[in-house]
């Protein structure tokens, strides 16, 4: 590793590649057209001359020619041996986490490069990091993202991002123009609005370094998806927060009407790349259809489709991160389902490792260019800054959940709370959008001070945090997958549930949801998913999906673990893969022998359809004889269209319920509506 660095520095004074790119080849002195392209041209007198080669040469070098991508491929190689022997460190990853690791190795290699030229090391760019590396990291957030647990707790998350945001951005902003007031000699020059730009800044989450950080933690699904969910959102919000008082900064004036503009503004930046992300997505899983015949480009229209839905979001200044994270999430639910198992596997190694070396680098970098000329001190900022973090975060989960627990099934708990106020960490979205700022005097403050939290939030709180969430004793995750078994009763408690809140007239997330199920299986799946992957089985679908991810390799799957004093061999592939077979092949076979497919939406019709089935019996006692007699000899007219439901559910229903029916066919006739719906919901819970 030290001989990579020590070539890297030596090779050429230029080591950031973005900046590398950005440099002009010098202009070409023109040459005569008669001249061979090997002659060279010598004026002593200020005549054209002709130098003959003497001898052709064997060995040269033109560094130059291949500069950029060598110093890329340098920078590459340097961060992926940074991270390989992090890994290889024995205890080292169990006390601090990989993302300080890194920005140490960043300090070092910032320093090394100091010493040798003398001057101050390469800086991430911000159009580096927000077009090149930012992009892979959130685009494997989105596509990896649990749909279920992110859409459950979307509400919550959205309260937290938004909100949340706003309370932290105002309360550092105003809070630190009054610390400037206070010292008028050192920050009097300090206006308001700049108070406000740097406060949208550096309330901003990085999920960078949250994913680092809870992921080697293996927190509860809940906590987890709040927390990624905010810190992911919450780019957003800040990003154009910080847009938006950068265009304010830059007017005459501000005016009601300008804010105003500027509260419509966000809402259409938000929207607005969430459209945007829609419409590729939909595009993506169209396009995904059609690739059966070339499955070996599949995979590329996964990363294009994302990649081109977060530029033409920054094209037309909307939220860039909204649009990807939209696109990798509607890709997910169709082009999975159209493309090969391989290309599947493809997928998502290529993305886990695209978005490993992007965070590698940026935490690499954020060490380098710590290691700067331009810092400024002020001991009043940079501690009111980092105090006032602290204590606007805590005190916006503090009050945001105990809004939020009254209107939550599941409360957050108060070691949860902790956890999240405490799992604020800054990082490179920080570091770059305050490099954005215009020049002004007290930049190169806001820079120096951005540095600081950034490092303490990275150090302090990221080493701190584990052993916190071990003293609170933080319900972990759970690390086996689900079984199938699981996956349906799942399936079966969000039916049962949607048929609830439609019975009572209670328009619910699991009633949106449904109706969501029925439209997208009505509509969308037949249209953007291929006729040979229709799965005709809900049974079969959870079948395919639990061996996709056998299939993936989910590294947060614990290994079964063999007992070795067992001698039986392992099976082999070809057995694997008939087995395989023959349990997909029947359980297709087995939803074919039986009734058609149904769902809640046809469970009045099939109620309907076929009145001289025999029901199944069970035993019954006495009573029960007496009471089953009883209701099947109801009168005709109204009460006999209910009588034959009435004689299915009998059949099917336990020792009470002929009971409960007896003794309510005294009521009035007029709830006869609401009890076929009631008839209905039950046979289905039976049946099932």
């Amino acid at each position: 590793m030290a001989a990579v660095w020590t070539f890297s520095l030596l090779l050429s004074p230029c080591l950031l590649w973005p900046s590398c790119l950005a440099l002009t080849p010098p202009a070409e002195l023109p040459q005569p057209h008669n001249l061979p392209p090997l002659l060279g041209i010598n004026s002593s007198d200020g005549s054209l001359s002709v130098d003959l080669p003497r001898a052709l040469r064997v060995f040269s070098m033109d560094y130059h020619h291949v500069q950029a991508p060598f110093e890329i491929v340098l920078w590459i190689m340097l961060a992926s041996l940074a991270k390989l022997g992090f890994h290889w460190s024995g205890r080292v990853p169990a006390v601090v986490p990989e993302s300080c690791l890194l920005i140490m190795v960043g300090l070092l290699v910032g320093g090394v490069i100091y010493g040798v030229r003398h001057s101050a090391p390469p800086t991430l760019s911000a159009d580096a990091f927000f077009l090149f590396l930012l992009p892979p990291i959130v685009l494997d957030a989105g596509y990896f993202l649990p749909g279920r647990l992110f859409f459950e707790n979307l509400g919550t998350i959205l309260w937290y991002a938004v909100l949340g945001t706003l309370w932290n951005v105002l309360g550092i902003g105003l809070s630190l123009y009054g610390v400037c007031l206070l010292a008028q000699s050192s920050l009097g020059d300090v206006s308001l609005l700049h108070c406000l730009l740097f406060g949208s800044l550096i309330a901003a989450v990085d999920p960078v370094a949250v994913l680092s950080v809870f992921q080697e933690m293996h927190v509860n699904e809940q906590l987890h998806i709040l927390v990624f969910g905010e810190s992911l959102l919450n780019d957003a919000v800040t990003v154009v927060l910080y847009k938006l008082f950068e265009s304010f900064l830059r007017l005459p004036s501000v005016s009601g009407l300008d804010v105003l503009l500027g509260g419509c503004r966000v809402v259409v930046v938000g929207l607005g790349g969430l459209f945007v992300g829609l419409f590729f997505g939909l595009v993506a899983a169209l396009t995904s259809r059609f690739t059966s015949r070339a499955q070996v480009i599949a995979p590329l229209f996964v990363f294009l489709y994302s990649y081109l839905s977060y530029l033409t979001s920054e094209m037309l200044h909307l939220s860039g991160i909204m649009a990807i994270v939209t696109c990798a999430v509607t890709m997910k639910q169709y082009v999975e389902a159209n493309v090969s198992e391989r290309s599947n596997t493809s997928i998502q190694y290529f993305l886990k490792m695209w978005s490993s070396v992007s965070e590698t680098l940026i935490f690499i970098f954020l060490g380098v260019s710590t290691i700067q000329d331009v810092h400024m001190w002020s001991w009043p900022f940079v501690c009111s800054t980092l105090l006032l973090c602290l204590i606007w975060r805590a005190t916006g989960v503090l009050l945001l959940t105990a809004v939020v627990n009254k209107l939550r099934r599941n409360a957050v708990t108060f070691r949860d709370q902790f956890i999240i106020a405490y799992g604020g960490l800054r990082g490179a979205i920080c570091f770059s959008l305050v490099f954005l700022i215009d020049d002004f005097p007290k930049k190169r403050l806001f820079i120096t001070t951005t540095i600081v939290v950034i490092l303490f939030t990275v150090f302090v709180q990221g080493m701190t945090i584990k052993p916190l969430v071990e003293l609170l004793d933080v319900k972990r995750k759970k690390r086996a997958l689900p079984t199938v078994s699981e996956e349906i009763h799942s399936r079966l408690i969000d039916h049962l549930l949607a048929g609830i809140e439609d019975v009572v007239g209670y328009w619910g997330q699991h009633y949106w949801k449904d109706k969501f199920e029925q439209f997208n299986r009505k509509y969308l799946r037949r249209f953007l998913i291929r006729e040979d992957h229709q799965a005709r089985s809900s049974i079969l679908r959870v079948y395919q999906e639990l061996e996709r991810r056998e299939q993936g390799g989910d590294v947060e799957a614990p290994q079964p673990l063999v007992d070795p004093r067992s001698h039986s061999r392992p099976l082999l592939p070809e057995e694997m893969d008939s087995i395989r077979r023959i349990l997909s092949r029947n359980l297709q076979n087995f939803n074919n022998k039986q009734t058609p497919a149904y769902s809640r939406h046809t469970l009045h019709q099939d109620a309907t359809m076929d009145r001289t089935r025999k029901p199944l019996h069970r035993h019954h006692s006495l009573g029960e004889r007496y009471t089953y007699n009883t209701i099947t000899h109801w009168p005709q007219g109204e009460a006999g269209e209910f009588n034959g439901s009435r004689r299915v559910r009998a059949g099917l229903s336990r020792s009470h319920i002929g009971k409960v029916m007896d003794n309510s066919r005294h009521r009035n006739i007029q709830e006869t509506p609401i009890r076929q719906k009631m008839d209905v919901s039950l046979r289905f819970q039976l049946q099932t």
